[in-house]
């Protein structure tokens, strides 16, 4: 069965970073494209990035582009999201999505703050 384990977050300070892995397992990985998905302490999901399944082609909501950088490990079946000059509103569960949203995994707490 689809399997979606991520891991890597924590509680960070403002202008921190951080290193998410989404490990994948279950399906041919490198057939899909893979998301990141965030939803913050009340408010609704929000995508935030996307990568093609040959990790050519990305993709990044506007509020983190030049600072998120998403990658995809094909050989590894894992999906990374490196998370630069965070800030408080970048507080979030953030998912590991399945092209078309299908699979989710139970996602990983990112906090920021001081």
């Amino acid at each position: 069965q689809v399997q979606l384990v991520e891991s890597g977050g924590g509680l960070v300070q403002p202008g921190g970073s951080l290193r998410l892995s989404c490990a994948a397992s279950g399906f041919t990985f490198n057939n899909y494209t893979m998301s990141w998905v965030r939803q913050a302490p009340g408010k609704g999901l929000e995508w935030v990035s996307d990568v093609n399944s040959g990790g050519d082609t990305t993709d990044y909501t506007v509020s983190v582009k030049g600072r998120f950088t998403i990658s995809r490990d094909n050989a590894k079946t894992t999906l990374y999201l490196q998370m630069n000059s965070l800030k408080p509103e970048d507080t979030a569960v953030y998912y590991c999505v399945t092209e078309g949203w299908d699979y989710w995994g139970k996602g990983t707490l990112v906090t920021v703050s001081s």
